[in-house]
């Protein structure tokens, strides 16, 4: 599983970062972005699941790669 997030569309609710600290980091302002390349680990991969369900902006979703 491999995730990516759309800067222009995120506004810093941080409810990635607050379901999946070790997949997300926050900027000073709010502003989310994935950690490393977002390839996601087996064991993440339910945590990945949620921080996309519950992004109200729809900013992160599953890529192919």
């Amino acid at each position: 599983m491999k995730i990516a997030l759309d800067a222009e569309k995120c506004q810093g609710h941080a409810r990635c970062y607050a379901l999946a600290p070790q997949l997300f980091e926050i900027d000073e302002y709010g502003q989310s972005s994935v950690v490393g390349d977002g390839v996601i680990s087996p064991g993440d991969e339910e945590r990945a699941a949620l921080a996309i369900a519950n992004c109200p902006e729809l900013a992160i979703g599953e890529i192919e790669g």
